[in-house]
């Protein structure tokens, strides 16, 4: 069974740091590029970042700098550390599969206070 489970959400304030954590099934972690995805209220769901299998990465322009995607393959982990968050950071976020997309999960809220 395909399962995403995302946690390490939580309430911040501008400038601090959270580190989320999405624990995928072997099936979808291992031969996957990974990404990391966001929502914010009534905006549609975005790409942050990605990661190959090889650990090549890629982010949206508007978080360069501040976040870093890793993975631990050995645990079928994928990381998004979040530094310098900003109060437009704030949106629930996801994990998946690059392409396509299998069944998203519950996904992680951020909230970042001014």
């Amino acid at each position: 069974q395909v399962q995403l489970v995302e946690s390490g959400g939580g309430l911040v304030q501008a400038g601090g740091s959270l580190r989320l954590s999405c624990a995928a099934s072997r099936s979808i972690f291992s031969i996957n590029t990974m990404a990391w995805y966001r929502q914010a209220p009534g905006k549609e769901r975005e790409l942050v970042a990605s990661i190959t299998t090889g650990g090549s990465t890629n982010y949206v322009d508007s978080v360069k700098g501040r976040f870093t995607i890793s993975r631990d393959n050995a645990k079928n982990t994928v990381y998004l550390q979040m530094n310098s968050l900003k109060p437009e950071d704030t949106a629930v976020y996801y994990c998946n599969r690059r392409s396509p997309w299998v069944a998203w999960g519950q996904g992680t809220q951020v909230t970042v206070s001014s």
